[in-house]
């Protein structure tokens, strides 16, 4: 009998454990923790943050950013009914984007406090081979270490477009 080592079980746990990785430096860049990340496997894929501010224009809704494969970021404010979130603004310009052009999103989107046009969502969708190859460059595996060694030589750590991390004096 013949047993293929890759099972849909396998490649399930692969994604799972890949996109977790990504949605971790992306809560660090954000400075939320990872009990305010969530991944949902289904189709399309998708990640939600809980994040920790409100906006100045609705200090009684909380905020996330949302994440799927066809559209990528997205900053959203609850509903009072429980709805769907309201989306606000979407980041576009790519799928994976680094964790500190997602914090620098959310930080434009505090700083007009509220409501922004929105436009169509962007369609970024790509093959899930390629997907998942561009969040595995931020396995934990690889960043942990990373910040780690850039922490203790006692530099500031910037997430890059190009580079895996880029120091900053």
């Amino acid at each position: 009998m013949v047993i293929p080592l890759l099972t849909g079980i396998d490649s399930e746990y692969e994604t799972l454990h890949v996109l977790s990785d990504y949605l971790a430096a992306v809560g660090a860049a954000l400075g939320v923790g990872e009990e305010s990340c969530t991944v949902d496997l289904d189709t399309p894929l998708s990640a939600y943050v809980a994040m920790e501010g409100r906006l100045a224009r609705h200090p009684d809704r909380d905020t996330a950013l949302v994440w799927d494969e066809r559209h990528g970021w997205s900053f959203a404010m609850e509903t009072h009914s429980g709805e769907d979130l309201l989306v606000l603004a979407y980041l576009g310009c790519e799928l994976v984007p680094a964790p500190a052009r997602i914090a620098a999103f959310v930080a434009r989107i505090h700083a007009l406090g509220g409501p922004v046009p929105v436009s169509t969502p962007p369609d970024l969708h790509s093959d899930r081979d390629s997907l998942l190859g561009r969040v595995s460059r931020y396995r934990r595996d690889r960043w942990g270490r990373a910040t780690a060694q850039l922490s203790h030589a006692g530099r500031q750590v910037e997430s890059d477009q190009n580079d895996l991390f880029r120091t900053t004096a």
